[in-house]
């Protein structure tokens, strides 16, 4: 499974919550620099597949690597899980921003606890990741006094101050309305044309097709199509590919 270009790799993954099987036996892998997005109906296992990738849920067997780290290994411990968390940057649907604490410091804390970072040093990347996101002037804001996509927005700059060499978004724009989800789209858009490996869980069919260089299609937690972003999503092989496209009212 060595690969210098991989960033994550997976075989024969499987995941179970009791006796629900959420993912059976599934294979893949992505390439450094790469954007990969992973789409599928609800209950599909998309999220569960983005929460291994950074050990937030335990896979029951199979193989899976990300970043060098073999997170299928018997003694992966805390300090593997620690050094996993410094490379691997997440996105979720909500925000989990602290209400407490101001834009800046919701950025700077991470950084300064796990990766050792003085306050200034820290302070400095948060200021490039909120001015990179379009945010420099709320530095001094708090959570509530945000709309949804900026809040969204300081959650990517969040995870960027941790310099991830791998970013996974889990459907970033879902808990969005509708006029916010371009703001946030565009910094996502940015991030890829800067070369950073990101997997994308999305409904968000456009960005896939254009942003994206493949689309994996999850159906009750199988890979049943995978390929490259405008092929798959313009000429799907499967009926189960063109029948989640048709409910979306996206013709192949």
């Amino acid at each position: 499974m060595e690969n210098s270009q991989r960033a994550i790799a997976f075989e024969n993954l499987e995941k179970s919550f009791g006796n629900l099987k959420v993912l059976r036996g599934i294979s893949g892998e992505i390439n450094r620099g790469e954007v990969v997005a992973v789409i599928g109906s609800s209950g599909c296992g998309k999220s569960t597949l983005l929460r291994c990738f950074n050990r937030l849920e335990i896979i029951n067997s199979g193989y899976l690597m990300v970043d060098d780290i073999e997170l299928s290994r018997q003694d992966f411990d805390f300090s593997q899980l620690r050094q996993l968390r410094t490379k691997v940057g997440m996105v979720f649907q909500q925000f989990n921003l602290f209400p407490h604490l101001s834009v800046l410091e919701n950025l700077t804390l991470a950084p300064q606890k796990v990766l050792g970072k003085s306050k200034k040093e820290s302070a400095t990347a948060a200021g490039f990741y909120l001015e990179k996101v379009g945010l420099f002037d709320k530095a001094s804001s708090y959570p509530d006094q945000l709309s949804g996509g900026q809040k969204q927005r300081v959650a990517i700059a969040r995870s960027l101050c941790m310099n991830p060499q791998i970013m996974l978004f889990d459907e970033p724009t879902s808990a969005l309305d509708p006029e916010l989800v371009g703001e946030v789209l565009q910094v996502m858009q940015q991030l890829a044309a800067e070369g950073i490996t990101m997997v994308v869980v999305t409904h968000e069919m456009q960005f896939a097709r254009e942003v994206a260089h493949r689309v994996i299609f999850l159906d009750q937690g199988q890979v049943v199509e995978s390929g490259v972003a405008r092929e798959v999503l313009g000429n799907p092989e499967s009926d189960r590919l063109r029948g989640f496209l048709s409910r979306l009212n996206i013709k192949g």
